[in-house]
C-alpha cells in the first residue's frame, strides 16, 4: 500500500468516528421544548381563569336539601360539563361546573341531585328543571348519536345544559322520559293556577 492510500483510509476512518452528539445543543433544545410546553399550559390556565371571571355573575350552586324523598331514578357515570343552553361549545367553568368527574345522579320528586366525588356537588330543584334530551356532544366531548344525556335547567337568569354519560347508556331514555314528564307536570300545574 502506498502512503497516500493509507492516509486516505485514515482520514475516512477519522471522519466516520468524528460524528459525536453535541450534548449542549441537544440539552438546549430539550429545555426550550419544556419551557414552550409550560408556557402553553400557563396560557390555557389563564384562559380558564378568564372564562371563570366572565361568568362571575352566576349564583352559587344550590346544595342538596336534607330529607330528600325516595328516588325515582339513579345512575352512576361521568359528568362531562355544562354549557349555556343551546350553545354546546360555550362551556361554563364558574363554581366548578367545567370540571369533569365521576357522577352519581339521583332523580327525586324534589329535583336532581348531582354528587361528584372530587368536585362540587349541586342540586337542581324540580321547578328549575326545563327538560332532557339525548345528544351527541357537549363542549370537549363528542360521542355517538344519543350517547349523552343532556339535562337543561335554570340557574339564576341563565339556562344551562349539563352533559352526563351513564355507565349503562341504555338508561338514558328512561331519564329523558322521567325528566320531561316532571317538566310537563310542573308546567301544567303552573298553568292551572
Amino acid at each position: 500500500m502506498t502512503p497516500a492510500v493509507i492516509q486516505l483510509a485514515a482520514e475516512a476512518a477519522e471522519r466516520q468516528s468524528a460524528e459525536v452528539t453535541d450534548w449542549g445543543a441537544r440539552i438546549a433544545w430539550v429545555i426550550g421544548l419544556v419551557v414552550f410546553i409550560a408556557f402553553v399550559y400557563w396560557l390555557m390556565r389563564q384562559g380558564w381563569k378568564w372564562r371563570g371571571a366572565l361568568q362571575n355573575d352566576l349564583p352559587e350552586l344550590p346544595a342538596t336539601p336534607d330529607g330528600l324523598p325516595a328516588h325515582r331514578l339513579a345512575l352512576t357515570g361521568r359528568y362531562h360539563g355544562s354549557t349555556t343552553a343551546g350553545q354546546w361549545l360555550d362551556r361554563i367553568v364558574a363554581h366548578g361546573l367545567g370540571v369533569r368527574s365521576r357522577v352519581e345522579l339521583t332523580l327525586t320528586d324534589a329535583g336532581l341531585d348531582v354528587v361528584r366525588p372530587g368536585a362540587t356537588d349541586f342540586f337542581v330543584p324540580t321547578a328549575q328543571l326545563r327538560g332532557a334530551r339525548l345528544d351527541k356532544g357537549i363542549a370537549g366531548k363528542v360521542l355517538t348519536e344519543g350517547g349523552l344525556l343532556v339535562v337543561t335547567w335554570a340557574h339564576g337568569d341563565k339556562l344551562i345544559d349539563s352533559g352526563f354519560r351513564s355507565d349503562r347508556a341504555a338508561e338514558h331514555a328512561a331519564w329523558v322520559e322521567a325528566i320531561n314528564l316532571m317538566n310537563q307536570s310542573i308546567t301544567t300545574e303552573g298553568a292551572e293556577r
